[in-house]
């Protein structure tokens, strides 16, 4: 489950929330004082955050999640073998079928480079 970092307005302490992103409230009551005014202290999640929110299996609602989620649990060899498994047909160029009568293989425009 997700930590949510706030601070309150009122005794100005920090806090932090365990909760699921469908019980996610805004502002939560201080644990400190009880007071209604507290605000999200982003700061404080992004710098206690290893990577992204990790969700429970109810939560996954894609399979992009899915994947992005074992892929956390995978190793760095693991990953390295994937990578191979899947972009070998790249370096092997020589051993593309070949193409039927008439036709040929378009070539790639070059890559746009973004400011």
């Amino acid at each position: 489950m997700p930590t949510y970092s706030y601070k309150c307005e009122k005794c100005d302490k920090e806090f932090e929330l365990f909760s699921s992103i469908r019980d996610y409230v805004e502002q939560p009551k201080c644990v400190n004082c009880g007071s209604k005014k507290t605000y999200r202290s982003y700061i404080s999640d992004v710098l206690t955050q290893s990577t992204s929110v990790k969700k429970s299996d109810s939560e996954l609602k894609t399979l992009g999640d899915l994947a992005f989620r074992n892929t956390e649990r995978m190793s760095k060899d693991q990953k390295t073998h994937l990578h191979i498994k899947h972009n070998e047909y790249k370096e092997n160029k020589e051993e593309t079928k070949p193409l039927p009568k008439g036709m040929s293989r378009l070539k790639k425009p070059p890559k746009t480079k973004w400011r």
